[in-house]
């Protein structure tokens, strides 16, 4: 695990305003945290040059692009050794439908959020991904019913007692 980046009141209410939209004008995100907007372009840089900022994406609605299935999926293996998970994680990872991977503790080894446009789709998807893996011992599908939250979203310390939640007090 790499350290946390050194993130002072000001980074931390920029990337608040960020992750709700990024596509808050700098003057503006300025104006709010009290700095100028060349200073808040220096440190928006340098947010995404250290990879604090990862990615500026546009959020879409899986439905409204015909993905309308949303899909849980928890692999169990036979072995954790990496020569032996190495081929399913360059598998996972080069798999468009799978937005997410996670290794897990638990009884599962890998959990799997997939976006697809049906359960046929999803079949594929599984036969590309296990079939003919002897080292995956079987895995569970869920389908998720309703979507009841989504986000990347990472909560920052923004209560009036922290630094972010002070930078409009100074």
């Amino acid at each position: 695990m790499t350290a946390p980046a050194a993130l002072d009141r000001f980074d931390l209410a920029i990337l608040d305003i960020l992750q709700t939209d990024n596509t808050t004008p700098q003057r503006v995100i300025a104006q709010a945290v009290n700095l100028s907007a060349p200073a808040v372009q220096r440190r928006i840089q340098r947010l995404q040059n250290t990879g604090v900022i990862r990615a500026n994406v546009a959020v879409l609605d899986p439905e409204k692009v015909g993905k309308p299935l949303t899909i849980v999926v928890e692999v169990h293996l036979e072995n954790e050794r990496p020569d032996r998970t190495a081929p399913l994680r360059a598998r996972i990872a080069a798999e468009e439908a799978v937005q997410q991977c996670y290794s897990v503790t638990g009884e599962a080894d890998y959990l799997l959020v997939v976006t697809v446009a049906s359960m046929t789709d999803y079949q594929a998807l599984t036969q590309r991904l296990f079939e003919g893996d002897d080292n995956v011992r079987w895995f569970r599908t869920s389908v998720a019913l309703e979507c009841m939250k989504t986000g990347l979203r990472v909560p920052l310390d923004t209560g009036p007692s922290s630094p972010v939640g002070q930078v409009n007090a100074a």
